[in-house]
């Protein structure tokens, strides 16, 4: 090849070279910035994602902070019973009915112990074997003296205390011997409000303790109950209709000669 040709050739590769330089270069140029601007990118998403993350956590904190400071149900008891719900319908002898409502949610143990003798017929023809007039009246007991009855489940069973549910005039509870000693006896709270102040539910709150809002204190004072019993004894449910009865077996104060005869307890749906 000659001087020439070489030279035209090497100039050839040299612009090529040229070329091809330049072009990475602009490659750089352009590909840099992009993936700077990429990184850039990314890292405000990255902070904003925490940042919204963080938001929600807060946001979330604070609803529910905000749910534990709504106002909840703390009257159950003094409301109706919804439609289709199971109800008790007791028939006490020479006295007449009493309707009893029911907590599953609060206290379900209880409630399906309850209801399932009260199907089985566990119930009929048992007493209330104590009476105590400002009191209660306690009944489900086979020996008749309070020291029998059984579970459905042939043991004890643990007691259920709901904030929602206290030992108020009317209220359905389980007897017991001692901390989670439930069996099939109950009584139904019958004292009034007589003795009941601010002394005493302030001893009731500090010797159980607990701490009652103040709608819970003003409904004592209006009906009465047995505060001092409560996170003792499982209420479990609430007298709907029949209070009148109650009373009127509370007068006889256990000295009545003839016995307060449960004929009966029938579950049935309430419409």
């Amino acid at each position: 090849m000659s001087k020439k040709k070489r030279k035209n050739a090497n100039y050839k590769q040299s612009n090529k070279a040229v070329s091809q330089t330049k072009k990475s270069i602009f490659s750089l140029k352009v590909i840099i910035p992009a993936v700077v601007i990429l990184a850039i990118i990314t890292v405000c998403l990255v902070v904003f994602v925490k940042c919204d993350a963080k938001q929600v956590k807060t946001s979330s904190n604070q609803s529910s902070s905000i749910s534990s400071l709504l106002p909840i149900n703390l009257l159950p008891q003094f409301e109706k019973p919804k439609v289709g719900e199971e109800i008790a319908i007791m028939t006490v002898k020479d006295y007449g009915i009493i309707k009893l409502m029911f907590f599953k949610k609060e206290a379900p143990k209880a409630v399906e112990n309850f209801i399932t003798h009260s199907k089985n017929g566990y119930y009929n023809g048992l007493t209330f074997h104590r009476i105590m007039n400002d009191f209660m009246i306690q009944g489900g007991d086979p020996e008749g003296n309070g020291t029998g009855g059984q579970s459905i489940w042939n043991k004890p069973f643990i007691d259920e205390f709901s904030p929602n549910l206290r030992n108020f005039k009317g209220a359905l509870c389980m007897a017991n011997s001692g901390p989670n000693t439930n069996g099939s006896q109950f009584f139904i709270v019958q004292a009034d409000n007589k003795n009941i102040n601010d002394a005493s539910l302030l001893q009731a709150e500090q010797t159980n303790s607990l701490t009652y809002q103040s709608i819970i204190k003003d409904k004592y004072k209006e009906v009465g109950g047995t505060p001092w019993l409560d996170n003792k004894h499982t209420v479990f449910g609430q007298v709907l209709e029949g209070m009148d009865i109650v009373d009127k077996i509370a007068l006889t104060d256990g000295n009545s000669p003839n016995k307060v005869i449960i004929e009966k307890i029938e579950i049935v749906v309430y419409e």
